[in-house]
């Protein structure tokens, strides 16, 4: 396995964890959590 082997199979592994972030994002079940995470800055204490 030389360096470009390597860098082929990093990239593609970088490649495969960003989709699955933005698969994790998008599922249905997370949006209620995130809307109250957006919300935090705005809450007073």
């Amino acid at each position: 396995m030389d360096i470009n082997s390597l860098r082929i199979l990093t990239t593609v592994f970088s490649f495969i964890v960003f989709i699955g972030i933005i698969v994790w994002v998008w599922r249905h079940r997370n949006t209620s959590d995130f809307k109250d995470a957006a919300n935090l800055p705005f809450k007073d204490d």
